[in-house]
């Protein structure tokens, strides 16, 4: 009787198939994490694009700040009529939005603002100043005349949403007065404000 000889497996050169399947399923486990890697580099691409993005809008925001006072040594007077402040020491003028000849700060971009005044007179008269966006009053600081030597002081401030090309000017009540040297008048951009944005 012939000896009973079991059937060969198969094999690739050397290799057999269990060994061959045990490194087809290395390679593929390499090849996952390999795209796994691949797709957290190409996230991690898409979220420095977008932190570019941010940091250039960031970058754009325009710089606004402005702070002036009355100068001179004397009194700012008005008659009969409301008169306007020009506030022509400027202190500063980041963004070049106040204007130094017409007293006027024009907002260059729309967005929130905070506007602050303070007014300074002799006690024997009275003291006013008010803020006007655009031609319209929208806030304002009077105080009558108190008794005894000396002066008086007032100051009043808002937080204000301007669309660019709004107009803020400074002025002086109908008989009223306030020193030259001791009111000053300032702002600055607190954010810029998308149009899609409501106040």
């Amino acid at each position: 009787m012939a000896p009973c000889s079991l059937p060969l497996l198969p094999t690739w050169g050397d290799q057999d198939i269990p060994s061959m399947f045990r490194q087809i399923m290395d390679t593929v486990a390499e090849l996952k994490a390999k795209s796994d890697l691949t797709a957290s580099v190409l996230a991690m691409k898409e979220r420095m694009e977008s932190m570019e993005k941010e940091l250039q809008a960031l970058k754009d925001i325009p710089k606004v700040a402005f702070a002036a006072s009355l100068g001179g040594n004397g009194l700012q007077k008005a008659g009969d009529f409301n008169k306007k402040l020009v506030y022509r020491e400027v202190l500063t003028n980041v963004g070049g939005a106040y204007n130094v000849e017409t007293g006027e700060f024009t907002a260059p971009v729309r967005g929130v603002y905070y506007i602050r005044f303070t007014a300074n007179a002799p006690t024997d008269v009275t003291l006013s100043s008010m803020l006007y966006k655009n031609g319209g009053k929208v806030i304002l600081v009077a105080h009558e005349s108190p008794s005894g030597e000396g002066s008086h002081t007032a100051s009043n401030g808002a937080t204000l949403l301007l669309e660019e090309g709004d107009s803020l000017q400074m002025m002086l009540w109908a008989n009223t007065q306030v020193w030259d040297n001791a009111n000053h008048h300032s702002g600055f951009l607190l954010f810029p404000m998308p149009q899609q944005l409501k106040q």
